[in-house]
């Protein structure tokens, strides 16, 4: 009786937890962050987005989060507020190396892009290592 208890209350949970993911509306920016000596997705590393305001060139944070088991970090921005202009991501990198019991060279990791075109896709992976990183834009399925 208890078991089918459980599995009634894991199916319930699981439901919620898949209409939960389905209601984000994808974000017009992704990432995906890649250990590259392991092959392994980064999870649990700290990001933030920031906006360059125009006029003054002055950084504004938009959004910060945290990657997920697949090294992704879903919703970092609406379509809404993803306008032409200068964005900087920033990747916690010294935080990830540490919890692996390593050291890194790079602290953090920044990188800037110029949005011309807020209605395309723009996905930007960071490829890690403890001595080097690269970024492109890539392509991401919606």
């Amino acid at each position: 009786m208890n078991t089918l208890r459980l599995q009634t209350i894991k199916g319930q949970i699981l439901l919620h937890c898949k209409n939960t993911a389905m209601a984000v509306p994808p974000s017009p920016l992704t990432t995906h962050v890649l250990n590259i000596v392991t092959g392994i997705p980064v999870a649990d590393m700290a990001l933030s987005l920031y906006g360059q305001d125009a006029s003054t060139k002055v950084w504004n944070l938009i959004t910060t989060g945290v990657t997920n088991s697949e090294g992704r970090c879903p919703g970092l921005i609406t379509k809404e507020m993803f306008q032409p202009g200068m964005y900087k991501i920033r990747f916690e990198t010294e935080l990830y190396w540490e919890s692996l019991g390593e050291t890194s060279f790079y602290p953090y990791v920044e990188y800037v892009f110029a949005v011309g075109d807020a209605e395309q896709q723009y996905h930007l992976p960071l490829l890690l290592s403890r001595f080097s990183y690269t970024t492109y834009r890539g392509n991401e399925a919606s």
